[in-house]
């Protein structure tokens, strides 16, 4: 593992590089976690870069010790302030340009989806049990008493003196209303087309239910003619709590399969 640190949007964010053995240079996946941060799937991460992936962690501005004030536009911005980082070291840390990959869970998910949607150098998506923090913006902007809910949703981990999470609950959610249709990305599913997604849901999922995030994306992403889309459905929480080896294998899968294979994936669904 390399430790290291890069800038974005002015503030100093820590991440570590978990390198892949060979000389490379290696596929590589940036893995981005969920709110507030405390499952960081770094199983996921030694898991890859055992099956010969580079993998990129690092924590969002205003989270677990990086610098700057958390919102979900500043976490996108950070998104591409990593991907310009694995580009502008690829012989430090033996990146393979032509292959790089985004994989988020929950909060994770929608930045992965972000990322996708505005860097066509990105090869694939992992969308892990993914938030439609769009969703939930539009839903305020129709109906204020959610933005008390959002507020108290996030605002549980939120504190400028001890952490996890830099920003107020009042910011964050100003920031989700006022960027709902950007952040709505399933209705812009067919820019995601011609790039192969994997989209895994728990079906015990409550936080990100599965009825309210997961199916209509597939169902929008299936609208728009996407043919490279694998679709696995677990019977867990949003966690996976009782299936991260079967979690592992499927992402593994994925990559080596789909995401970064030379012929495109048909598609499959694994329940």
């Amino acid at each position: 593992m390399a430790e290291l640190s890069f800038q974005s949007g002015g503030s100093k964010l820590n991440g570590l590089m978990y390198l892949a053995n060979g000389v490379g240079p290696h596929p590589t996946v940036a893995l981005l976690y969920g709110y507030a941060g405390n499952e960081r799937n770094l199983d996921l991460a030694q898991a890859m870069r055992r099956a010969g992936y580079n993998v990129l962690y690092f924590n969002y501005r205003g989270t677990w010790g990086s610098g700057g004030e958390f919102s979900a536009s500043n976490s996108v911005e950070d998104v591409a302030a990593a991907l310009a980082l694995l580009r502008s070291n690829a012989d430090e840390y033996r990146v393979d340009q032509e292959r790089i990959a985004l994989v988020g869970h929950s909060f994770g998910g929608f930045t992965a989806a972000m990322g996708t949607l505005a860097d066509s150098g990105v090869a694939c998506l992992g969308f892990l049990a993914g938030a439609n923090l769009g969703m939930f913006g539009q839903m305020a902007q129709a109906d204020p008493s959610m933005v008390a809910m959002l507020s108290a949703g996030l605002g549980g981990a939120m504190d400028y003196e001890g952490g996890p999470i830099k920003a107020t609950p009042e910011a964050a959610v100003a920031d989700i209303v006022e960027n709902a249709a950007r952040f709505e990305f399933a209705g812009r599913a067919p820019e995601f087309v011609g790039r192969p997604m994997l989209m895994v849901a728990g079906e015990r999922d409550e936080e990100a239910v599965r009825a309210l995030h997961h199916d209509p994306m597939i169902a929008a992403i299936r609208a728009a003619g996407h043919e490279q889309l694998t679709e696995v459905v677990f019977n867990d929480d949003h966690s996976f709590s009782s299936h991260r080896l079967a979690l592992s294998r499927a992402v593994i899968d994925w990559l080596g399969s789909a995401c970064f294979a030379d012929a495109e994936s048909s598609g499959r669904s694994v329940t």
